[in-house]
């Protein structure tokens, strides 16, 4: 059968490609976002070790 047969399935493939692309990007992008976050949670919780003093 052709792909003439089931315009539907064809359909259906080329949404799934499409959704499939925009998981992949919106993924990126958290993954992303993720990073950043744990650098600048990071930064904010060290310590300013020069100004500590132990005894």
């Amino acid at each position: 059968m052709t792909e003439d047969a089931h315009p539907n399935a064809v359909r259906r493939t080329h949404l799934l490609a499409a959704a499939y692309e925009e998981m992949v990007k919106f993924e990126r992008k958290e993954n992303e976002f993720r990073k950043k976050d744990r650098e600048e949670r990071a930064a904010e919780l060290r310590l300013p070790l020069g100004e500590i003093k132990v005894h």
